[in-house]
């Protein structure tokens, strides 16, 4: 009796056991290429004006922060970055945007993640051409519903020699 008993927890568990949902395993790589690609349609979204499209990049939160190059410059919340954004699209036309060095790294659970890049920066502003080089922008996007978004960024400018 003892044995049968035995015998039918072992199969319990090994039924269970097998049944067990397995944990999707990280493409950290693909997460990276995601990044890159949301860090692309940024870019372009700036240079077209389009706030559709940074509605879409950015967490549609009130705990969002971005730093500007300006001192004092702290947004925090959707609608205060939103404005700003807006503000930008306002005052300035023609906008380039490149970047290089950039570096993006995922956290292992893939909900999370870090980049920094040196970008170039160049717009028009009240009839006159602006062009600054070398700016850093750094950031943080996490991953909720299938879809990374940004959630804090910094841009500063670097001091020149």
């Amino acid at each position: 009796m003892k044995k049968n008993a035995l015998l039918l927890m072992l199969g319990v568990f090994i039924l269970f056991g097998c049944n067990q949902p397995q944990k999707e395993e990280i493409n950290i790589e693909n997460e990276k290429d995601a990044i890159k690609l949301v860090l692309e349609k940024y870019a372009s979204a700036n240079e077209n004006q389009d706030m559709g499209l940074i509605e879409d990049i950015w967490c549609p939160s009130e705990r969002i922060v971005s730093f500007g190059t300006v001192s004092g410059e702290k947004m925090i919340g959707w609608a205060e970055i939103k404005t700003a954004v807006q503000n930008q699209f306002d005052a300035f036309s023609n906008t380039f945007i490149s970047y290089n060095d950039q570096i993006i790294e995922v956290n292992k659970t893939g909900n999370t993640a870090w980049f920094s890049e040196i970008i170039n920066y160049n717009f028009i502003l009240d009839g006159k051409a602006h062009s600054y080089e070398g700016l850093r922008y750094t950031g943080v996007l996490v991953k909720k519903e299938g879809k990374w978004l940004l959630v804090q960024t910094h841009m500063s400018v670097p001091e020149k020699p």
